[in-house]
């Protein structure tokens, strides 16, 4: 019989005798009926613990015991500010971890005497295998990687143990970030640079090459950024022709010569006037334009008027500082006197117009 099973007999023994007491004591049974109810009890007691053992019938005394794996012995230590090479010469991770390990059973006879040696060794061979295939400006990228391939317990090449590392951290030399950044910086004012290089290239092949290639191209080109002004067009002939002679280091061709110098709306120019025997270009000076005015204004040559209000305009334009335009128009409408034997000898001179200054009207 078990322990549980004395227990529960016991149990309910006592319980039946708390029973009985009561009622006895409710009932007022006799004083000599007391003694029979113990002996009663004790032996029904007795004849339970009886029955309940033979009924349990045999029992196998030893169990085997159930074995359990012997707990896993791990240690770690930690590496710092290890060196690791990159992609570039010259440029080097810098490696900080936590190193795990756990020794297992060797075939061989050799003892373990460092494990922490060899799972630091075993490591650091897994990590280099990946960080001198990639470039040094990866380094936050390189850290995530190795903390996924090293978060794996791995054997060591002797066999002696396994490894992994954890708390991984990778960095760059402060000083060699620095220069990564300045040869980031580099680059990109470099391509910049190239984009415009290319953009003015492209722009001088395509003025040189198709716009200015001859002055025809320049007034087709001209034309079509100004196709509702084909007067504008026409006018700008000789600056256009200018242009690609220039950009073609040409001179400009005879034909086109001549048909810039028959341009509408420019008023023919003498080729020389003799006045004072100083040549008019053809292109028409001032004095040309204020000559085309006194005509326009029924002023003649030889009216004394011409003088007279060329004199003033020339007064005028030295105020505003155009003192050779303002000789030409002097010499042109009112030039010095000349010298001539008149019997007494006196010099005769163009009319004197009134002072500039006097502020008298012109009539």
């Amino acid at each position: 019989m078990t322990t549980a099973q004395k227990t529960t007999t016991a149990f309910l023994t006592v319980l039946c005798s708390l029973m009985l007491a009561i009622v006895g004591l409710a009932r007022q049974w006799p004083m000599w009926t007391w003694p029979t109810l113990i002996v009663l009890l004790l032996s029904v007691a007795a004849a339970a613990f009886r029955i309940a053992s033979r009924r349990r019938g045999s029992v196998p005394v030893s169990f085997e015991e159930q074995l359990t794996a012997s707990p896993v012995e791990r240690t770690e230590c930690h590496v710092s500010q290890v060196a690791l090479p990159s992609l570039w010469d010259d440029y080097h991770f810098v490696l900080s971890a936590t190193v795990r390990w756990y020794l297992i059973e060797s075939s061989g006879d050799t003892p373990v005497l460092n494990p922490s040696g060899l799972a630091v060794e075993a490591v650091l061979n897994r990590a280099r295998a990946i960080t001198e295939k990639r470039e040094p400006g990866q380094a936050s990228l390189v850290q995530h990687e190795l903390s996924g391939a090293l978060s794996r317990m791995c054997p060591e090449p002797t066999g002696h143990l396994h490894a992994m590392a954890d708390d991984i951290n990778l960095t760059l030399p402060q000083q060699d970030q620095e220069r990564l950044d300045r040869l980031a910086e580099v680059r990109k004012d470099q391509a910049v640079w190239e984009h415009q290089r290319k953009y003015e290239q492209s722009k001088r092949q395509y003025l040189g090459e198709d716009v200015l290639k001859d002055t025809g191209s320049a007034v087709v080109w001209w034309l079509a950024r100004n196709d509702e002004h084909v007067e504008r067009t026409v006018a700008d002939l000789s600056l256009l022709a200018q242009l690609t002679s220039a950009a073609n280091d040409t001179d400009i061709p005879e034909r086109l010569q001549q048909l810039l110098s028959q341009q509408p709306g420019e008023p023919p120019a003498p080729e020389f006037a003799e006045e004072d025997h100083d040549p008019i270009p053809r292109e028409g000076t001032a004095a040309d334009h204020l000559s085309g005015l006194f005509d326009a204004m029924g002023f003649t040559e030889g009216d004394v008027r011409r003088a007279m209000l060329a004199k003033q305009f020339s007064g005028i334009i030295k105020q505003q500082n155009r003192h050779e335009t303002a000789e030409d128009l002097l010499r042109r409408f009112d030039p010095p006197a000349t010298f001539t034997p008149n019997n007494g000898g006196e010099p005769h001179s163009a009319p004197v117009a009134p002072d500039e200054t006097s502020g008298s009207p012109l009539t």
